[in-house]
């Protein structure tokens, strides 16, 4: 380990990669005190075909967003193999158990790479430590029994219930089954103490009506009766007097029983009947949580914190799990991030925390979210993981299993540019990013068309450039290329003259620009109105928000 998770020296991180090596490398045992994580699942795949088993010509599983699909390959079978021959015991013994069920499906695959990933979250777990797994239908209860494997039945708590939907006619395999409407939570504990806080639920109306069915007419506060004798007598220590002419066991001694009484809590409702405590509706916390969460809705589709993310999950289920297994100051990992609502929170309520994701398109995204959400206020957090050099670009782009894509997304965060299309695309579209921008008080955004390239270049790619940016009807195009551009490219894009806005007519912008990717790096970047006009957001902007209370303190 190379002590990243020190507390001495705390600062808040962002991992781009594999969270598998980032957890055996960077992150201590025990050394985080709570684990969320959403890990993804293709749920909207035909169920059986996840159990069809795949052939050795089918491609190495990949974990990308949009794309969460497994299939079982050679880099499965040697995971498989790793956890089997060098794993703890119940966990190979229960990873050969589901082979020998599932045979080498897409569902094997995944919870083989699941299974590696569950022991180093179990190692860097402190003692008091809490992992909430998310989950829905289609492999919620193979995790458990992975989980189990890890942790011990022992260390299970809680299957809890989030109700993510409204009823709806499941239209799926002819609509036969019962509607799905909720994701189930799997939360564990590593040792017999754990962190807990908690967290109480507003009483439903039918409860309230049933027990509370008192109302005092000068304060309209609502009220019930409960019992002030004392169970077992004598036994229990309870003492024994009159009052109100009942003499009975009582739950208080005398002098506490006379300032009920001189306070207007003690009531007889008739006379010679046992008195009452009058405990008030208000003065309840509230029902303590329970393991069936219907009150936090999903995200709507209007929603002010909604980012666009497919699997964005609402900032209130964080909130309430956080609050409830940590403290202020306690880290907070979220290994499968994606657009950083566990990070967010945790920022928010005063959390140190650790965020992974494979893809550099979710990077950007809780880079923005971050930024938007928290502006000034943001605690100090650092990038791991990302191009450093025009040979790190490089080796990222030439990744196998969709390295050019992630090097595609990372060259567009750059110049804040938002990707135009998803990596599953077949042929080359063209245009790989825009940039939205204003330059008047019309309302109408007007854009520019961004091209990544990170091999080979010359000038036809700019003479399509320009075809792109005729046919999408942008203001203006940009160019961004890890090789050097040739004269005829330059010359080819000078051609292209200049952009001048209406509204600011001593502002003029080279219509077609080309920027590489050292020139980035060290800080240079293209003329481009966005940065020199009033701006529209790339991506979707996350709502302003106040952190509660004072920032954990930084020990540096």
């Amino acid at each position: 380990m190379n002590g990243d998770t020190n507390m001495a020296n705390w600062i808040n991180q962002l991992y781009f990669g594999d969270n598998l090596p980032i957890l055996r490398e960077r992150l201590s045992d025990d050394s985080v005190d709570l684990i969320y994580l959403d890990p993804p699942f293709n749920s909207n795949a035909t169920y059986n075909v996840l159990f069809k088993e795949a052939d050795s010509a089918q491609s190495a599983a990949q974990i990308q967003a949009f794309d969460d699909t497994w299939h079982w390959s050679i880099e499965a079978e040697a995971t498989y193999e790793d956890v089997v021959v060098n794993g703890p015991r119940a966990l190979s013994d229960m990873l050969q158990s589901m082979r020998r069920f599932l045979g080498q499906s897409d569902m094997m695959a995944y919870l083989t790479m699941m299974a590696p990933r569950m022991v180093e979250m179990h190692r860097i777990l402190k003692p008091n430590g809490s992992i909430y797994l998310h989950c829905d239908h289609t492999a919620g209860h193979f995790l458990r029994m992975l989980l189990d494997a890890v942790f011990g039945t022992e260390r299970f708590h809680s299957q809890i219930a989030w109700r993510r939907a409204s009823a709806h006619n499941d239209a799926r395999q002819g609509g036969r089954r019962h509607g799905r409407v909720t994701d189930t939570l799997l939360y564990y504990c590593k040792g017999d103490a754990w962190t807990w806080n908690q967290l109480y639920a507003p009483y439903d109306q039918e409860y309230v009506e049933s027990m509370y069915r008192h109302t005092e007419p000068e304060t309209g506060r609502r009220y019930r009766l409960d019992n002030l004798t004392g169970p077992g007598g004598a036994s229990k220590g309870n003492p024994q007097y009159e009052v109100m002419g009942v003499t009975r066991y009582w739950r208080y001694s005398r002098e506490r029983m006379q300032e009920l009484i001189d306070s207007g809590r003690v009531v007889q409702s008739r006379p010679g009947g046992v008195p009452s405590y009058k405990r008030y509706l208000d003065e309840m916390p509230g029902a303590p949580l329970q393991d069936f969460w219907d009150d936090i809705k999903p995200i709507g589709s209007r929603a002010k914190e909604r980012l666009g993310y497919p699997t964005q999950k609402p900032e209130a289920l964080l909130d309430r799990i956080i609050r409830t297994s940590s403290n202020e100051g306690d880290v907070i990992l979220d290994p499968f991030c994606g657009c950083g609502t566990a990070v967010a929170v945790a920022e928010r309520l005063n959390r140190r925390w650790i965020g992974i994701d494979i893809t550099h398109l979710a990077i950007s995204i809780m880079r923005s979210r971050l930024q938007d959400t928290f502006g000034d206020s943001l605690s100090p957090y650092r990038v791991v993981g990302l191009p450093e050099d025009v040979e790190g670009a490089r080796a990222l782009a030439q990744q196998s299993g969709g390295g050019r894509f992630e090097f595609e997304y990372w060259a567009l965060g750059l110049v804040e540019a938002r990707p135009a299309r998803d990596r599953r695309r077949g042929a080359d579209a063209g245009v790989d990013g825009y940039i939205n921008f204003f330059d008047d008080n019309s309302g109408r955004a007007r854009s520019i068309v961004v091209q990544v390239k990170s091999g080979h270049v010359a000038r036809n790619i700019i003479a399509a450039l320009k075809g792109d940016m005729e046919r999408e009807k942008a203001e203006m195009g940009l160019l961004i290329t890890l090789e050097p551009p040739t004269r005829p490219m330059l010359e080819e894009a000078t051609a292209a003259g200049f952009y001048v806005p209406e509204a600011f007519p001593n502002n003029r912008f080279p219509r077609v620009q080309i920027v590489t990717i050292a020139e980035l790096l060290r800080g240079d970047r293209p003329a481009l109105p966005r940065l020199g006009l009033s701006e529209a957001p790339t991506f979707r902007r996350a709502p302003r928000m106040i952190r509660e209370g004072p920032a954990p303190e930084r020990l540096v």
